[in-house]
């Protein structure tokens, strides 16, 4: 009997190995060495090249909040993540809302709108730069409209406002099919019973669908937050930080001090930085948000 029981347990532990042995290597070697590799970065002065490196304590650490371009790339972030999250939900709930309503070919909508999501950032920027560059400024001209007339990449302000339009646009189709899969888990009887008591489809989105997917607005925002605050390849392909570093978002400007400074400790430094301030905001984010769902 006891033997019997030893096999078995044997077994399960031959099995779970099986399964979950190569998973679990597979992280530590992509995730947990990196991440303790790159913690040892942020105490050494190394320029990704160098075979000698020096330790400097937190020396990197001071320089990250001391450096006054770090709080502006920061600022600018902010601004970008905030309208960001609310324009991409605000698009994803009214196209959810939309190709679930019944209209004809609301698929081939639901495809349309998901398409830019598959794109990838740097294509989408290039093709969104040439937009803004020549087309939109063709339209400007020909329809003697004055704030279409120059490119908006060259403006510092509406460098920042093509960006947030950009990004809110690329991301509103993936939060839609999140909407998508909340708004059909909506009890229809709940609805018809809104209708047959005389609401009208303003009221029926205010008061039954819109409180009854509660937990897809909390994951949505999430995610755009977390989207948000660690754009990159958008910003690298539409405006490159320019003009004048007026769009240069904090994870862009971690590429540059890292890779065109070659200021790797520095860069790490500024990065775990960076992570705890989005792991904060995201943490507190979710926990708000759960507690208004908590209290429903």
């Amino acid at each position: 009997m006891m033997r019997r029981d030893f096999r078995k347990r044997f077994g399960d532990i031959l099995c779970f190995a099986g399964f979950g042995l190569p998973a679990l290597v597979i992280w530590i070697s992509v995730v947990l060495i990196p991440f303790i590799f790159g913690i040892w970065i942020t105490l050494t002065d190394w320029n990704g090249l160098a075979m000698q490196i020096h330790f400097v304590g937190f020396e990197n650490f001071h320089d990250v909040f001391s450096d006054p371009t770090m709080g502006t790339s920061f600022i600018k972030t902010v601004i970008y993540a905030f309208f960001t999250v609310i324009a991409s939900n605000i698009m994803g709930i009214l196209l959810a809302l939309a190709v679930t309503s019944g209209i004809k070919g609301q698929n081939l909508f639901r495809i349309g709108f998901f398409t830019p999501n598959i794109i990838g950032g740097i294509i989408l920027g290039y093709i969104w730069r040439f937009i803004f560059l020549y087309a939109f400024t063709a339209v400007g001209k020909g329809l003697e409209i004055e704030w279409m007339k120059t490119s908006w990449l060259t403006h510092p302000t509406r460098a920042l406002i093509a960006l947030i339009i950009v990004s809110s646009w690329q991301l509103s189709g993936y939060l839609m099919v999140i909407y998508i899969a909340g708004l059909t888990s909506v009890p229809k009887d709940l609805i018809d019973a809104a209708y047959a008591d005389g609401a009208s489809a303003l009221q029926i989105v205010s008061t039954v669908k819109l409180p009854l997917i509660r937990n897809s607005i909390a994951i949505c925002i999430f995610l755009s937050i977390s989207r948000a605050f660690m754009s990159f390849d958008m910003n690298l392909s539409l405006t490159a930080g320019g003009p004048y570093k007026s769009t240069e978002l904090i994870a862009y400007k971690i590429y540059q001090t890292a890779f065109t400074s070659m200021e790797f400790g520095k860069g790490q430094a500024q990065a775990i930085v960076f992570f705890v301030i989005v792991a904060i905001i995201s943490l507190l984010q979710v926990y708000f948000t759960r507690k208004g769902v908590d209290e429903q």
